[in-house]
This record gives C-alpha cells, structure tokens and sequence, in this order.
C-alpha cells in the first residue's frame, strides 16, 4: 500500500477559488503559510455572488451562520455552508460548498473542499480537508510538536517540511471517526476511514480501514 502524499494524489480540487492555489503546490502543506494571502488576493480582486459579512470576511449564497459564532478575517465561507453555535473561526480559514462547521468547534488557518463535515466539537489547525472528508464529534488536528520541532511527513520517505504547524492532511473522502487525534502532520489517503479513538501519526494509504494506529487493512471492494 502506498503512502502517497502529493496534493494531486489526494484532492480533486474543483473549487473555483481555489484550484489555482492546489495546482500550483506539489504537496499540500505547502498551501499552508499562502492562505492568509490567497484569501487577501481573492478579496481584492472580488468574488461573484459573495457578499462581506464584515471586513475581511466574505460569504457566499445561502450561508447559514447561527447565533453565537465568531469569525475572525479573512475568511472566505463557500456557498451553502452552514456554521453552527459556538463555532469559533479565528482567521485564514477558506471553505467550498455545503461544508458543516460544527457546533464549539474551532478552525484556524485551513482549507476546507465541497461538502467537508466537522459537526461536533472539532478542532482544525493548519490542516486542509478534501472533498466529503468526515471529521467524527470530538476529533482534532493537533497541529504543534510537543518538542515545537519542524513537523516532518513520514510516507515512503521522510520529508522535512521546514514548518512548526501541520494539522491533520485529510484527502477526499477521508474519514476520521469520534474522538480521534489527528497527531501532527498526519496524512490519511482517499476514502480511508478511521475507528474511533484512535491517535494517528505519519501516513495512511488510500482505501483502507485503520482499527488502531499501527492496524491497517485493506478496504475490499463492497465491503
């Protein structure tokens, strides 16, 4: 099974805003340190069918934001989105479509494709979760070293990644199941799900099911 960890192995970005930004990085904590200022750019140039909420933050049609939410520029929500009570957004944060930012839960400088569900009590820190990708009630992207040492990404090879703060790297589909710790830097492949309570570090391949952190198996076909 291989750890793969380009951005094109693991998005079908077709967000209009934000394709540039994934083609033009070969791994995607890369787009990470641009965020602030892709967010910037787009709101200089102007975005069609999108209307500022307030300074620096932009959200498209049929946005639903309920009472109690707080959300810190830039910021750009994607049409369709809803951001439910207690949601704390605290700057950098850009979505797609139909995308669930749930109820306490906390986002910080990362993406979020079409569809992306972070209902209940989540935590996203330099993190970028792809298409349908499915964070369980009280998963977390823990985003510092506990050393505050550069994050390094172990796939088939180790890549040093020169940044103190990567998230969780969530490809489409991925699915990470109630009370997970996504450990830094942690990538989990296309349509891979994730059993609950599990603490997940380094990379896990695509179609596969992951029962422990060190418990992985192949996902068979209409399983």
């Amino acid at each position: 099974m291989n750890k793969l960890v380009k951005t094109a192995d693991l998005y079908d970005c077709q967000v209009p805003y934000l394709k540039d930004l994934f083609d033009s990085c070969e791994y995607p904590w890369e787009m990470l340190p641009k965020i602030k200022g892709h967010i910037l750019a787009l709101i200089e140039a102007g975005l069609p069918d999108f209307t500022e909420l307030k300074p620096g933050v932009w959200v498209g049609k049929d946005v639903k934001i309920a009472d109690y939410v707080t959300i810190e520029a830039p910021a750009i929500i994607g049409h369709g989105t809803e951001i439910r009570p207690g949601a704390y957004l605290r700057g950098s944060v850009i979505t797609g479509e139909n995308c669930v930012l749930g109820n306490s839960s906390e986002f910080k400088n990362c993406i979020l494709l079409d569809r992306v569900q972070c209902p209940h009590y989540n935590y996203v820190g330099d993190s970028v979760l792809g298409n349908k990708a499915h964070m369980g009630a009280g998963s977390i992207c823990s985003n510092l070293k506990s050393d505050g040492k550069p994050v390094v990404i172990h796939g088939d090879e180790d890549i040093v990644t020169g940044l103190r703060k990567i998230g969780g790297i969530l490809a489409d589909y991925a699915d990470a199941g109630c009370g997970c710790v996504i450990n830094p830097g942690t990538v989990i492949g296309k349509r891979t799900t994730i059993y609950p309570l599990t603490s997940l570090r380094g990379v896990y391949p695509a179609d596969c099911i992951v029962k422990a952190t060190n418990t992985i198996v192949e996902r068979k076909e209409n399983a």
